[in-house]
């Protein structure tokens, strides 16, 4: 796997309230490593708390560890040197669209990065033009950003992102305000960024069904990676993440209370369509 980001045994606490009298501080991270190949896609997932919006963070050097090391393309996030480089390959998303569109006009939002990147106007209406295509929005690149739902927006925070040409956009929960339409807005997007333009993908996400699309998840607690693998793997571990007070996605949990009822059935179901497709064997005694 060519390797994009490498995050190796990082730590991080955030400073102690200034009321805490014993000047305690939280651990956020503890030891945490894990890689990002080029055009891969990761979920990861935890309850609140577990430090995934931090470790997003980290990505592109919003924050920076108090130990180890995060690399982009090879370039140390800690270098002051690289910090331009480093945040033009890799995107952050966040979860309230409202909080990154900073003009009134879908196209003027876009291109608010290329202008300070001090691309030239020509390139900039391409990237412009091509960035509203990839997430579905070409047809509203006039509109007014107040007059768009909230999926509409964040397709347009990700094409902001886009037009920086990213090797990787990382989205920290980028559905969580969003109604099911949104969210299905949302992951069409993001999912042909990665088929079509093979751009990484790290999702930060609470929704189960959201991790499946995933090639990997990362699923982490207490600051710590707790497992990790495909989504076969890592539902196959429900024992684990309910241990935990994590969620599975609905078919695998069904079909996990049925295998300790006694009931003959594979792990790694994950989709309806799989449980379905199980259920019925099962009836019919296939």
């Amino acid at each position: 796997m060519n390797k994009l980001i490498e995050v190796k045994n990082i730590f991080y606490k955030y400073p102690a309230d200034e009321e805490d009298t014993e000047n305690k501080q939280t651990d956020v991270l503890r030891g945490v490593s894990l890689d990002v190949g080029k055009g891969e896609f990761i979920a990861i997932l935890g309850h609140n708390g577990s430090g995934k919006s931090t470790l997003a963070r980290m990505l592109n050097g919003l924050i920076l560890p108090d130990n180890g090391t995060v690399l982009v393309d090879g370039m140390d996030t800690a270098d002051d040197e690289h910090i331009f480089d480093i945040r033009s390959r890799v995107g952050l998303v966040l979860q309230n669209p409202d909080n990154q569109l900073v003009t009134s006009i879908v196209e003027e939002d876009v291109a608010f990065a290329p202008e300070n990147l001090g691309i030239k106007p020509k390139e900039i209406r391409k990237r412009v033009d091509e960035a509203l295509r990839a997430v579905d929005m070409y047809e509203h690149r006039r509109s007014a950003v107040h007059k768009l739902s909230g999926g509409q927006k964040q397709r347009v925070a990700i094409a902001g992102i886009l037009a920086m040409e990213p090797k990787c956009i990382v989205l920290d929960e980028p559905t969580a305000m969003l109604d099911p339409k949104g969210r299905e807005e949302v992951l069409e997007a993001v999912t042909k960024l990665r088929t079509e333009q093979g751009i990484s993908i790290v999702l930060i996400t609470h929704y189960m069904q959201e991790a499946t699309l995933a090639d990997r998840i990362i699923v982490m607690d207490s600051g710590k990676i707790l497992t990790q693998g495909t989504p076969k793997e890592v539902f196959s571990e429900t024992e684990l993440l309910l241990s935990h007070s994590l969620s599975v996605p609905q078919s695998s949990e069904l079909i996990y209370k049925l295998k300790k009822a006694g009931f003959e059935l594979p792990d790694g179901i994950v989709s309806d369509d799989e449980c379905v497709d199980e259920l019925v064997k099962l009836i019919k005694g296939v």
